[in-house]
């Protein structure tokens, strides 16, 4: 049992996923979970989904709980983490996952899309952030789910989304500086294609990306959720300020 214990690299820590009910975010849980973290998630409008994976985190011998929460609305951001924090006494790991694509030709973007866009996509995250460094203690742990796209739009309509992943890059850069003195480390996973319910790695549109990436297929939530576990254990504390792509050479 000993060994057991010894190989689960975030025992003791207590972790917040938002949009963590499905695709990446989901599958973020349930490994921050395997590795011995208490993991609390957000979701929008999926409950049952929700419960399903807390249930599935519980079954790993740590803590779970749902905290129903829109991104688009920066009051129910904060209010997570601080539920978060009187849960379980503490906040180690935040993992800014949940975000919107909208996508489409800017002759007929609507403003209320790209306000979503920014709210859900950059004001969450600083939200977030800023309200869990305040609980944090070094050794703390930020990292946000960006994308490829912040580097490389290779179609039209997607201006907007990858606006929003750019302003994630610089975000985190200077963040870095604010949070470094105090042992506290923030980062961008940024992946390219990843096989989800909403992202099919079936079809033509697939079809069009994988010729794009270098590997010619997509991602798994699984790998995405092993670079985030890496970047929120022990090896990762001289890792701050990056931009880490996982997106099969689609960038490159």
């Amino acid at each position: 049992m000993a060994n057991m214990n010894e190989s689960k690299t975030l025992a003791g820590k207590r972790a917040l996923v938002t949009g963590g009910s499905r695709g990446i975010g989901a599958a973020i849980v349930k490994r921050l979970a395997r590795e011995g973290a208490d993991v609390a998630l957000t979701y929008s409008s999926s409950p049952a989904k929700a419960e399903e994976i807390t249930r599935e985190a519980k079954a790993l011998g740590v803590r779970g709980l749902a905290i129903q929460a829109d991104s688009a609305d920066a009051g129910a951001v904060a209010a997570a983490v601080e539920r978060t924090v009187a849960e379980f006494g503490g906040i180690d790991i935040l993992v800014n996952n949940a975000g919107v694509a909208l996508i489409g030709p800017l002759a007929d973007f609507k403003l209320e899309d790209f306000d979503r866009t920014f709210a859900i996509n950059v004001r969450a995250v600083f939200v977030a952030t800023q309200t869990a460094a305040r609980h944090m203690k070094e050794g703390g742990r930020i990292i946000n789910i960006g994308s490829t796209n912040a580097d490389r739009m290779p179609f039209p309509g997607g201006g907007v989304y990858a606006m929003s992943k750019s302003a994630l890059q610089g975000l985190v850069q200077g963040l870095s500086r604010d949070l470094g003195p105090r042992g506290i480390t923030i980062n961008n996973v940024q992946p390219g294609p990843v096989n989800t319910e909403l992202n099919p790695d079936a079809g033509e549109f697939a079809e069009m990306l994988k010729k794009v990436n270098a590997l010619p297929r997509y991602g798994t939530v699984d790998e995405v959720a092993a670079m985030v576990a890496y970047l929120a254990g022990p090896e990762a504390g001289y890792v701050t300020g990056a931009n880490l792509m996982i997106d099969g050479g689609f960038s490159a």
